[in-house]
């Protein structure tokens, strides 16, 4: 059985971390800060390696790598979400991080030899897509499996903070070690940092994690999940907001590079700076959302419309230091639409659905990267740096607009301003709506 969550919440901090008291949730949180850290500073160090060493600065190279890592998520989401609610997701972690850490070594020591071309990058990048394809599914859902269903949002929340305190050390150490030893190690180091997330897995108690009726196998299962997604009209806004932001703006592998060598004319310690910079506006979003105990899609909505017009700011940006400055709240706000388009989804969703659920709101998050990493990398190219960031900011924009009228009119909602006892905003949508029957019913 899974430990009871007992005592009041108090105060900031036991609000913020209240699902570090599950033992086994807390070997996750720190296993999965030390993989990720890994994972980050391999992604600066997988950018440096194409621009500097396999290409001459070319931001197609970049695209096409950010592209091939994700094109898995949109060939293989199916099979994974089908996977994600049929096995043991603690066994299929092992089995999944276990194949990312061995790509990682692999393309570290062809480094190291000299041996290494781009096409073997672009190899690399799909195998670590095809690993990650049926990693993300599993992962998102297996915090379900270590808390309680109401410290589910606060788990995903941290989830984030993990993810994002990952985010500020790895970049800058990638950047250090570029520098100091070359592109080669650090992919070495992330291929050793993925055991502990192994050693994590292998030490929980297992009699801890929730039980939950496994999802036979049969036919015709992942139509069952499309159709559950199609007549849910706030998965639909989800992940069509989602879509097309990650598509088109969450780019960030591709565009900082380009700026950051094209624009700023800077070195790999400034590129790997800009990432921990930006993870500083992700951290802060990530600490916010695990105090966010009902996660709404209207948070989702106005976050993406923030992301672009932080955005917008961030490609206008004067100076390399105007423009790192800038990625504190792009990386907040992208955060914030994330954490809560993923608590949304998971808390929503039938437990049996979850895990397809989950596998088509990753295939929006991932898949559409094959489109549109490549394409920001073309537009890098043909028309600057600048320019593919507001290929980005304007659709985010527009797509929030949009959801917001759609929203409005399809569920009625209703904005106001009320006076007593002092002026604030007033929101009722269904779901308030729904509270205030079920309240006027127990008092009838």
């Amino acid at each position: 059985m899974t430990q009871a969550s007992t005592g009041p919440r108090r105060g900031f901090l036991g609000s913020t971390f209240h699902s570090l008291r599950y033992f086994n949730y807390r070997l996750w949180f720190f296993g999965s800060m030390i993989a990720n850290t890994g994972t980050w500073a391999q992604r600066v160090a997988q950018g440096w390696l194409v621009l500097t060493e396999l290409t001459d600065d070319s931001g197609i190279a970049m695209g096409i790598v950010t592209g091939l890592q994700f094109l898995p998520a949109l060939l293989l989401s199916p099979i994974a979400g089908v996977t994600a609610d049929r096995v043991d997701r603690r066994k299929m972690l092992m089995l999944t991080q276990g194949a990312m850490g061995a790509l990682a070594l692999g393309l570290g020591i062809l480094v190291l030899s000299g041996a290494v071309e781009l096409w073997m990058v672009y190899g690399f990048a799909f195998a670590l897509g095809c690993a990650s394809a049926f990693d993300g599914p599993v992962r998102q859902t297996f915090v379900s499996d270590m808390v309680q269903p109401a410290d589910l949002p606060n788990a995903v929340g941290l989830n984030s903070t993990s993810f994002n305190l990952a985010r500020m050390v790895g970049p800058g150490l990638a950047g250090l070690a570029i520098a100091w030893v070359g592109t080669g190690w650090v992919f070495v180091a992330n291929g050793v940092f993925f055991g502990a997330t192994i050693l994590a897995l292998t030490l929980m108690r297992v009699g801890e994690l929730n039980p939950r009726d496994v999802v036979p196998r049969a036919r015709g299962q992942f139509r069952e999940g499309l159709a559950y997604v199609r007549h849910r009209s706030d998965l639909v806004v989800v992940m069509v907001t989602v879509g097309v932001v990650s598509s088109l703006g969450m780019n960030q592998a591709v565009t900082q590079g380009v700026m950051a060598r094209q624009v700023f004319e800077r070195g790999p310690e400034e590129y790997g700076v800009l990432g921990s910079v930006m993870a500083v506006g992700s951290l802060l979003g990530a600490l916010m959302a695990t105090r966010r105990r009902n996660p709404r899609v209207r948070t989702v909505i106005l976050a993406a419309f923030a992301f672009g017009v932080a955005s917008l700011l961030s490609a206008l940006a004067p100076s390399f230091w105007w423009f790192a400055a800038s990625l504190v709240p792009v990386g907040f706000t992208v955060l914030t639409m994330l954490t809560s388009a993923n608590a949304t989804v998971q808390t929503s969703t039938d437990p049996a659905y979850r895990g397809r659920v989950m596998s088509l709101y990753m295939m929006v998050l991932l898949g559409t990267g094959p489109f549109g990493a490549p394409l920001v990398g073309w537009i890098a190219e043909q028309f600057g740096a600048r320019t593919s960031i507001l290929v980005g900011a304007v659709p985010s924009i527009l797509v929030a607009a949009v959801a917001a009228l759609w929203v409005r009119r399809a569920w009625d909602v209703r904005v106001g301003l009320d006076r007593e006892p002092r002026r604030h905003l007033t929101y009722e949508g269904p779901r308030e709506r729904a509270a205030r029957a079920a309240e006027e019913g127990r008092q009838t």
